[in-house]
Order: structure tokens, then sequence, then C-alpha cells
């Protein structure tokens, strides 16, 4: 079958989307800061490209450039702000003021083409333990398990959300930016789902087909509206805190009425606190230590442990769930 998407009505073939995503990676996102908006800054970056990204010079800069930047969209006017900006932090810091932001991030120090390396690092160690959690899983629990599908699509889920994540701190431009906030947004939906068809699906799957026709509305509204409205920033917090909570709430509640039936329902109720508690680390919001860890970063190492004692949890419960399918006896 040929590969072909149809945007608005219009075919458009592979190599064209192909395209148009490359495109799409060249475009840095913009967010004004106090660093990019000193003087010293802009007159900085002007000079630099006016000598160095235009003509011969830029020729120049294109051949000697690593073939991995080019690969990842680093361009001679990403150099150019990259250079001035330790520029600008070097004055700052000769006179004594405090480390200034550019565009809505501090200053890392690029490793190769990695534009956050420990966030980068930090993402993809997730992206493996929810892999090998996963592999686990599946070696471990039937089929036939009733929430094994479920569980499944949750960790496809997951690894997205955590692949893009690892590429949007890898190189920060409008695509991945997008992705990484809209995918960790589809990763806490259908953690709800999950939680309601282990809730409630079981016994009245129509409930929670009913839930995930929801869910799917609401994130759709929610990528339309950052889309093709206004990408706010602040919307797309409270957005994410509020359905954030609902998951929260719900999964403590099901492990509450099931504390003296089940054994193992401690992990889900740990994991649930821990993911919500841990995530008050970035409000600590620091200059990066060495100018390569700072609290997002601390953040995402953080959660690397919390996979392996969750999917202890699901394979528990659905082991669980399958021996009580086989005795026929009522699930809780």
């Amino acid at each position: 079958m040929a590969s072909v998407v149809s945007l608005r009505g219009t075919s458009v073939t592979l190599p064209a989307v192909v395209t148009v995503l490359l495109l799409l990676m060249s475009v840095t996102t913009v967010q004004s800061s106090q660093g990019d908006k000193e003087p010293v800054y802009r007159d900085c970056v002007k000079q630099c490209i006016r000598a160095n990204c235009t003509g011969a010079r830029l020729n120049g800069f294109l051949s000697a450039q690593p073939q991995y930047m080019a690969l990842t969209g680093w361009t001679c006017r990403d150099d150019c702000r990259y250079q001035c900006m330790w520029t600008t932090v070097g004055l700052y810091q000769a006179e004594g003021y405090r480390v200034p932001q550019f565009h809505g991030k501090w200053p890392f120090a690029r490793f190769l083409c990695f534009e956050e390396p420990a966030s980068a690092l930090a993402s993809l160690l997730n992206g493996l333990a929810c892999l090998l959690m996963l592999l686990r899983y599946r070696s471990t629990v039937p089929r036939q398990s009733p929430m094994y599908h479920t569980i499944n699509a949750f960790s496809l889920v997951s690894l997205n959300a955590w692949f893009w994540s690892t590429v949007f701190h890898t190189r920060d431009t409008y695509l991945t930016e997008k992705m990484d906030y809209f995918c960790a947004t589809a990763v806490i939906l259908y953690s709800i789902y999950l939680c309601c068809v282990r809730t409630l699906g079981l016994k009245q799957p129509g409930v929670s087909s009913m839930v995930g026709v929801l869910l799917i509305l609401v994130f759709t509204s929610h990528v339309s509206y950052l889309t093709f409205v206004s990408f706010d920033y602040g919307y797309n917090m409270a957005a994410n805190a509020t359905i954030g909570m609902v998951n929260l709430l719900w999964w403590l509640c099901w492990c509450w009425q099931n504390r003296r039936t089940l054994p193992y329902w401690w992990k889900c109720g740990l994991v649930v606190v821990l993911l919500h508690g841990l995530a008050l680390l970035e409000l600590l919001d620091f200059p990066p230590l060495l100018w390569v860890l700072d609290a997002h970063a601390v953040w995402h190492l953080s959660t690397i442990p919390v996979h392996f004692l969750f999917y202890s949890f699901l394979i528990d419960d659905s082991l669980y769930l399958l021996n009580t399918e086989k005795l026929g006896v009522k699930v809780e």
C-alpha cells in the first residue's frame, strides 16, 4: 500500500510530509526572557550572523559543521545564539548578577548535538526502564489476563512520550516542543483510562468505553487549542495539573477501597504519590549545576526507579485478575 497522508482533503505523499517535518524541526521555539532581551546579547547575535552566516563564511561553517549537528537541525544562526548566550552569561557573572534565562530556559552547556544533555539522558533512561518492564510484563503475564491489552497500550503511549521527551531535550524546536507537551498529556489521560478500566470497565465495559471517548475529545480539544488558537504555557500547566489531580485521586480511592483485600495495593498508592510529589522538584527552578543539571533533569532522573515499582504492581494485579477470572471470583 502506498504511503499517503490526507491533510484537509489534500493528498500529500510521504516525501512531502517528511519535508514539512524537517522544516518544522529547523524552526526553534521563541519565548522571550531576560537574557535574550539584553542589548549586548542582541547586538552580539546580529554581528555574529552578519560576519559568519552569509556568503563564503556560511559555506565555511557548513563544511566544518559535524554531520550530527547538521542532522539535528543546528544552523549558523543557532550557533551564533549559543555563543552569544555564553558571552552574556560571562558579563552577568563578572558584574555579580544572577544568571539569566534565554528564550524561556536556563543556559546549558551543549554536548555534541544535545541541547540539554542531562534531561535528554534522563528521558532516555526513563524510556529504557519503561521498555524493560514492559518486556518483563509480557513475559510474566499471559495474554488472557483482562488488563493485558490495556496495559500494553498504556506502555506504548508512555514509550512514545519518553521518545519525544528525549528528542525535545536533544533539540528544542517548534515541532519537538509540541510533541513533548502533547505526548505527556496523552500519558496522563491514558492513565485515567487505565484506572477507569481497572475500577469500572471490567464489570461495566460500556462505562469505560464512554470515558475513553470523552478523554479522546478532551485530548483533541486540548491539542487543537494549543495548536490553532494559542500555545499558552499557563493554560497547558493548569490543564495538566487538573487531569493529573483526577488521576491521583481516582487511583488513591481505589487503593483505599482495596487496602484490606489486595496485599499489593500499596505499590500503586506509593507510585501515584511519588509521581505527583516528585513533580514538585520543578518548582526549585535553579540555574544548572555545572551548566548541565537543572531541576527538570533532577525530576526526570528521580522518576526512573518508579517504573519498576509501577510495573511490579501491574504484574501482581494482572495475575490476580487472571486467577480470579479462572476461579469465577468477583473482581475487586
